[in-house]
C-alpha cells in the first residue's frame, strides 16, 4: 500500500471545531520581560497568535496528506503564568474533514514563535537552553454538526 490522501468525495460538508493546547515553560524573568513589555523583538503572544493563524492556513503545505480546507476562524488565546505561557489555538470551518491537524499546527507554530522571540533570555552561560521546553500539545476538544 502506497502512500495516498484519503477519499472525501462521499462526505457531506458540516460544521466543524478543534481546540488544541499547549505550553511553554519559561524561566522566571523571561515571564517578568514579557509581563514588562521588555522583549526586544516585541510582544510574543501577539507574534505567536498571528503566526498561529497564518500556520493553520498552511498546514496541507506542511503536511502534505492533509485536505486544503476553507478555515471560517482561527483563534488564538495565549495566557502567562508563573512559569511559561499556556496557548490555545480553535479552529473552525464547514468541510468534509476535520480540523484537528490545523489546530495543531497553528498551536505548534505559536509555541515555536513564542520560543523565538525569547530564545535571547532563555540561554544559560553555554548558549543552551536548560529550562525551556514545550509541552503537553494536544487536542482537548472536537466537534461537528450539521
Amino acid at each position: 500500500m502506497g502512500i495516498r490522501q484519503v477519499d472525501i468525495s462521499d462526505k457531506e460538508a458540516v460544521k466543524r471545531e478543534a481546540v488544541a493546547k499547549g505550553f511553554i515553560k519559561l524561566r522566571p524573568d523571561t515571564i517578568k520581560r514579557i509581563r514588562n513589555g521588555e522583549v526586544e523583538k516585541g510582544d510574543p503572544l501577539q507574534i505567536a497568535k498571528m503566526a498561529g493563524i497564518n500556520a493553520a492556513k498552511l498546514t496541507p503545505f506542511l503536511l502534505p496528506l492533509c485536505h486544503p480546507l476553507r478555515l471560517e476562524q482561527v483563534i488564538i488565546d495565549a495566557s502567562i503564568n508563573d512559569d511559561g505561557i499556556e496557548v490555545v489555538a480553535r479552529v473552525k470551518a464547514t468541510e468534509k474533514t476535520g480540523v484537528e491537524m490545523e489546530a495543531l499546527t497553528a498551536l505548534s507554530i505559536a509555541l515555536l514563535n513564542i520560543w523565538d522571540v525569547v530564545k535571547a533570555y532563555e540561554k544559560d552561560a553555554l548558549g543552551q537552553y536548560p529550562e525551556t521546553m514545550i509541552t503537553d500539545i494536544r487536542i482537548v476538544e472536537k466537534r461537528k454538526w450539521e
